[in-house]
């Protein structure tokens, strides 16, 4: 562990989801690929791949930035477009795909298998603190089963613009009842975690995934109060 700023009493601990409580590149990778088999059984894009849909996907955000803060009407949203993109006209058609796609790719990437040390650990945090999820992504903390240590989960879109943005920050503050310079947020990203929770009032804990020097990573603008290389680093906080 090391420590850049002076860390005040810690009353609660928030927590990003998406490889901060587990690894979620083979999840996402499931999901994707059951959402592609999904589209290629249309005549006609049955050689349709990846790269091209995100293209489509990315396109999205320079007609409507905003939609960046809503995974799933995002993702729902670019099939949709990538369908009718490829010659797909027939309304039903192209919304029985859509929701065939979409479900699949909800489906996987809700099958994920939290390692059971991280929720040992969380068990034991849960003991001693309020916890709660701030998240990007889509993933369903009932279906992974973590609904039992956390008070609540908040995913943006649903729950107000993404991170770094403060919306789910002062929100998890309010409904914690808790100042946010006495809120620990634990995450792996330097810009939506780090950034997003230190503009927020609250104290910063990065996961440091890669190993790789703070100072010589370009996403760092604003230092966390400290860092950690592995999860079980905040058996100290017990």
């Amino acid at each position: 562990m090391h420590c850049y700023r002076p860390i005040n009493p810690i009353q609660a601990i928030t927590f990003d989801l998406d490889d901060t409580l587990y690894d979620n590149v083979p999840h996402m990778e499931q999901a994707l690929n059951a959402m592609m088999k999904e589209i290629q059984k249309v005549d006609g894009l049955q050689q349709a791949t990846l790269s091209e849909f995100d293209q489509i996907k990315h396109a999205l955000t320079i007609d409507d930035p905003s939609i960046y803060h809503d995974v799933t009407r995002w993702r729902t949203k670019s099939i949709y477009q990538f369908l009718k993109v490829n010659g797909i006209n027939d309304s039903q058609i192209i919304n029985n795909i859509t929701d065939n796609a979409m479900n699949a790719f909800i489906y996987w990437r809700n099958q994920i298998n939290v390692p059971q040390a991280s929720l040992n650990l969380l068990e034991k945090l849960a003991e001693r603190y309020p916890l709660a999820i701030i998240s990007n992504g889509n993933a369903d903390v009932n279906k992974i089963g973590l609904s039992d240590y956390f008070q609540f989960s908040l995913r943006s879109g649903v729950d107000g613009l993404s991170k770094p943005y403060s919306d789910m920050f002062h929100l998890a503050s309010h409904r914690l009842k808790i100042n946010p310079e006495h809120i620990l947020h634990v995450g792996d990203n330097l810009n939506t975690d780090v950034i997003g929770a230190i503009n927020s009032g609250m104290m910063a804990c990065w996961l440091q995934i890669s190993h790789i020097n703070i100072y010589q990573q370009p996403e760092t603008r604003l230092l966390p109060h400290f860092s950690i290389t592995d999860l079980f680093e905040l058996n100290f906080l017990l």
